[in-house]
């Protein structure tokens, strides 16, 4: 994409306009949509659809703390990679982008942030709401997938009581959520939930989700060895400074485990495709 290009498209994008998003190399595009939070802010996402008129099971993806979108104005790796994965696999993707509508870039670094998980909630609900007026959509409620940021926000709606019912979700999959929160709140499953976690993750730590897993009764699978964003389709292991990190450096260890990231797209697909 030429640095035009992209100024162009990230101008529509603020603007809320029609706008498409095509990969290099690839017959995947994406389809800019706007619809409304559930806290009445107007949002952009992204859809992708396969080929066909549908109607289609649809995902809504929470990214995380980083937004959806790298410094240079691409979209992230992992959203991208997940989104195509889902897309052939006949799935309908939708990301909501929490963060550019509010004038927002990434919070990875703030620990009071101006969004939290519990605002983001909205956003999910809001793009849940849309979908269900769509024609190409099949019949029931879409999933839920979030990773980080996303996932904390997936664990927020999956433990809304407004999940299991209509504009809610049929289930919830949150990649390496923060819990220490809402472990402390009594939260507990209206749909089901799976949390996949790094068990060696040093920014959000596993301990804390797999007891919210056994007391709130969600699914909880961990993976050893495996960091922070261990899903990432190609990030090598490096370190980088975090707001809430567990370390007394103040630094988090991110990188792809390709093991887990094997162990977690079959686990991912196949809850899915659980009736």
């Amino acid at each position: 994409m030429t640095p035009l290009l992209r100024t162009a498209l990230f101008a529509s994008t603020l603007l809320f306009g029609p706008a498409s998003l095509v990969l290099a190399g690839s017959a995947f595009a994406m389809e800019q949509v706007s619809f409304t939070s559930r806290d009445g802010t107007l949002l952009t996402g992204w859809l992708a659809k396969p080929a066909g008129a549908g109607p289609f099971p649809t995902v809504v993806a929470m990214h995380g703390c980083a937004g959806l979108w790298t410094r240079s104005g691409k979209m992230n790796a992992r959203e991208t990679d997940w989104s195509q994965r889902l897309n052939a696999a006949g799935y309908a993707v939708l990301l909501p982008d929490s963060f550019r509508p509010r004038g927002l870039s990434s919070l990875c670094n703030d620990r009071d942030r101006a969004l939290t998980p519990a605002g983001r909630a909205k956003d999910a609900f809001g793009a849940s709401d849309w979908l269900a007026q769509q024609p190409f959509v099949a019949a029931g409620r879409p999933s839920l997938i979030g990773w980080s940021n996303g996932g904390s926000t997936a664990l927020r709606v999956a433990g809304d009581a407004a999940a299991a019912g209509a504009g809610g979700f049929g289930k919830a999959i949150a990649f390496y959520p923060g819990c220490r929160v809402i472990l402390k709140r009594g939260w507990s499953a209206k749909v089901p939930t799976t949390i996949l976690q790094g068990l060696a993750d040093d920014w959000t730590p596993a301990a804390p989700c797999q007891e919210l897993a056994q007391r709130g009764g969600a699914q909880f699978t961990g993976f050893a060895g495996a960091y922070h964003d261990f899903d990432h389709p190609d990030l090598p292991l490096r370190e980088r400074n975090a707001a809430f990190s567990q370390r007394p450096d103040g630094k988090v260890t991110i990188g792809t485990n390709p093991e887990a990231r094997r162990q977690a797209i079959s686990a991912v697909m196949a809850i899915l495709a659980a009736p």
